[in-house]
């Protein structure tokens, strides 16, 4: 609700002495102040490295130098310990950890914030965050690529039918249904390393987007440190080029999800009576309110369904910067939800379709059973072409005669 004249009493490190009309504030914050909570280990990282720079630059001294990066590992041990939080007045994480190194060191604590904006921190924290995200799925990925070997090591004999338009077509096994997706899983490994590539540049240094003039920095120094390729240049490309990473991150998860997506929809269809060829742990099942008979494949259809959310996340993300001109725009901050609500959908689905793979069981007597015998038709026609000399058009033909008679 408006209050006319409801201003911010406490003081903001950023606020020039003039106050926020609480409304405003609570509008252009919005959610970061919450969503932060993720970026600050990473943002008192890439601020210890920027101290031990400015100190080899002669811009602080050793003894200052020290002060501050005991200062900020401190900081970062307390709000692990949950002893502090990033509150609404901060708005960030970048505020509120100058605002924590101030309140311990006194006027040391705003020496950090030497030939930094927050623009280049938070895109520095966002990037320091997504490859170390990418990390961890990569080794997610492999995890439920492996859930998909295990199932072809331990049933991938079976024989079940393959279908195209939904339509029993060719002989297929669990061998080839499982390394079907496990191959797809892993080709996406390249979209995960090609989003690495985006966030292995280093805007640290490049401030508000066009670098710090009459400052000399060595921005190569906190690249090397932070782990980064090298240096984003120019400096103007930093602000430009927020979203590219994010947007690749993004749409490598999406597939991801999308080929999880399609092996829940095989899962759910292939469980039901109609098809019956694989049975679901009762543990992985839900039951229905009102039918005592019934077993759902409610993991698999939220699965499904998350991929589909997934998509839209990505959108979000593509479509924010589409038409903005050059610089930074405060349009920037609406990204963080997006990416991050992928980022956790794509963790948690990962996680349960691991675990969930290990749960299904496939019916050999199920699948002969309802098995059409007309789907080794074509290799009935490649065994005609082999032993007769017969073109495949011809075989073709004899075989459809043979099966319509």
């Amino acid at each position: 609700m408006r209050h006319d004249g409801d201003a911010v009493s406490s003081p903001r490190l950023w606020g020039q002495g003039k106050s926020t009309d609480q409304q405003i504030l609570e509008f252009t914050v919005g959610h970061d102040y919450l969503l932060d909570q993720r970026l600050v280990a990473h943002d008192i990282r890439a601020s210890r490295a920027h101290v031990r720079m400015l100190a080899a630059k002669g811009l602080l001294t050793s003894e200052e130098a020290q002060g501050l990066l005991d200062g900020l590992a401190q900081v970062g041990l307390d709000h692990e310990a949950g002893g502090w939080q990033i509150s609404l007045d901060q708005e960030d994480c970048h505020t509120a950890i100058e605002a924590q190194l101030t309140a311990r060191l006194g006027d040391l604590g705003g020496k950090v914030h030497l030939g930094r904006s927050r623009n280049d921190q938070v895109l520095t924290a966002i990037r320091l965050y997504l490859r170390a995200e990418i990390e961890q799925f990569t080794a997610q990925l492999e995890q439920v690529a492996v859930a998909f070997d295990k199932l072809t090591a331990t049933s991938g004999e079976i024989s079940i039918p393959g279908y195209t338009h939904l339509q029993q077509a060719m002989p297929s096994s669990v061998a080839l249904w499982a390394g079907g997706f496990a191959s797809n899983l892993r080709s996406n490994l390249a979209l995960l390393r090609a989003a690495d590539d985006l966030a292995s540049l280093c805007p640290l240094g490049s401030a508000a987007g066009y670098g710090t003039p009459g400052l000399s920095l060595d921005r190569d120094r906190t690249s090397e440190e932070l782990g980064f390729a090298a240096p984003q240049q120019p400096v103007t490309a930093c602000q430009t080029s927020r979203g590219k990473a994010e947007s690749a991150l993004a749409f490598a998860l999406t597939q991801i999800l999308h080929d999880l997506g399609r092996m829940a929809a095989d899962v759910c269809l292939f469980a039901s009576q109609e098809f019956g060829i694989i049975r679901l742990d009762d543990s992985i099942s839900t039951g229905s309110s009102i039918m005592p008979q019934k077993r759902n494949p409610d993991v698999f259809e939220l699965i499904r369904a998350h991929g589909s959310q997934a998509t839209a996340d990505l959108i979000a993300i593509l479509t924010l910067t589409e038409k903005l001109t050059s610089g930074y725009h405060r349009d920037y901050q609406l990204m963080k939800e997006p990416l991050f609500r992928v980022i956790d959908r794509a963790h948690l689905v990962l996680d349960v379709a691991a675990y969930a793979l290990g749960k299904i069981t496939f019916d050999a007597a199920r699948a002969k059973a309802i098995t059409d015998p007309s789907i080794h038709a074509a290799t009935r026609a490649f065994e005609l072409v082999q032993n007769e000399g017969l073109s495949f058009r011809a075989a073709y033909h004899r075989v459809a005669q043979e099966l319509s008679t």
